[in-house]
């Protein structure tokens, strides 16, 4: 939480989610403790400002930023998750893209760039849809039955948030449609040619707002009995990396962003002109700050493993105790002597596109 007039940090509380490694190469977590890691968030973070003496009367508006292509499908009528959420790094839907691969001419795998900004890669959500619809019954159940419904972790969290099964609203933002492959994003629209080939039902994709308007009300938490937020609007909603590039104030042409996470990802914001790289970056909607103002694009290079990798020297190779231990040795260390690690976990992202690459 913090102050719109200083933007002066005043309240913050973080929770650690478990990631699921059910095989190799295979990512997931739990949509239902995403949910509550939010709630727990909402409620230690007002607890915090009242200990302050702030009163939380004064919090104005919500926003959302999550993991963008995390795939997640629920039950419109129970209100459950159908599926594990799967992660964005997820590799599993490997032979799903080969597969799709051998329907495009030329097996090109920049088919759909000008229309998406995207090239056909495990990364994207419509690939996850398309494997959960081939491997989990429930699902195609779910969706034959017309109660299935598709979102990224901010779809899920803002229709749950909203009124869950009592009439919650099914919608997500251009940041994050434009990272299904399944949107148009200079008609800020889903595209039905695209539907058509991952053949992807379009009633159940969720509405595109822009990133900046009342989506609805936050509503009590059923399975807390509380609700520090109840009847506050959820009024923003960005995918995280367009988040921090509007975090960092990089609203001009030009100006641009690095963030390291469990990857790490460069923006650029190229204004109200969609451009396309022919060196592997890829074009994705940067924000739109309100329902009748104007979408902006970025170019984004995107690496899958930043962070990740540290986590994997001190867990898996167990060559440091604790994260802040690799900085040290990195810097004992006068010379590689031409050595090199590239921790290709998740296959090669920008430039190369290349899911059969290993660390």
């Amino acid at each position: 939480v913090f102050n719109a007039k200083t933007a002066e940090l005043l309240s913050h509380h973080q929770v650690e989610i478990k990631q699921e490694f059910p095989r190799e190469g295979w990512v997931e977590q739990d949509p239902k403790e995403i949910l509550n890691s939010v709630y727990e968030c909402v409620e230690k973070t007002c607890e915090k400002m009242k200990q302050l003496n702030i009163n939380i009367a004064n919090i104005r508006a919500i926003g959302v930023t999550n993991q963008r292509e995390t795939t997640v499908v629920w039950d419109k009528t129970t209100g459950e998750p159908l599926y594990n959420a799967i992660v964005w790094l997820d590799l599993r839907t490997q032979s799903t893209v080969e597969r799709l691969l051998k329907r495009i001419p030329g097996k090109n795998k920049t088919f759909s760039k000008f229309k998406t900004g995207l090239p056909l890669s495990t990364y994207f959500s419509a690939v996850k849809l398309r494997w959960l619809l081939d491997n989990v019954e429930e699902i195609r159940k779910a969706v034959e039955d017309r109660r299935a419904m598709f979102g990224t972790i901010d779809s899920w969290l803002i229709w749950v948030c909203i009124c869950g099964k009592n009439g919650g609203i099914h919608c997500t933002d251009v940041t994050n449609a434009s990272r299904t492959m399944l949107f148009n994003i200079h008609s800020l629209e889903w595209d039905p040619e695209l539907c058509k080939f991952f053949d992807i039902p379009m009633e159940i994709l969720p509405n595109v707002r822009s990133s900046s308007e009342v989506y609805g009300l936050m509503k009590i938490c059923p399975s807390r009995k509380s609700g520090a937020l109840t009847g506050v609007p959820i009024s923003g909603c960005l995918g995280d990396q367009s988040a921090a590039l509007v975090g960092q104030m990089c609203f001009q042409d030009g100006q641009a962003k690095n963030t390291y996470g469990t990857g790490c990802f460069l923006l650029c914001n190229t204004g109200q002109k969609s451009v396309f790289s022919e060196h592997g970056l890829i074009t994705t909607i940067a924000y739109k700050m309100g329902r009748d103002k104007p979408a902006f694009y970025a170019l984004e290079g995107s690496v899958a493993i930043a962070g990740a990798v540290v986590r994997w020297l001190r867990d898996n190779l167990g060559i440091a105790k604790t994260s802040q231990e690799v900085e040290k040795l990195a810097a004992d260390v006068g010379t590689s002597y031409g050595c090199y690690f590239v921790p290709a976990f998740s296959g090669l992202y920008a430039p190369y596109w290349e899911p059969s690459a290993r660390g």
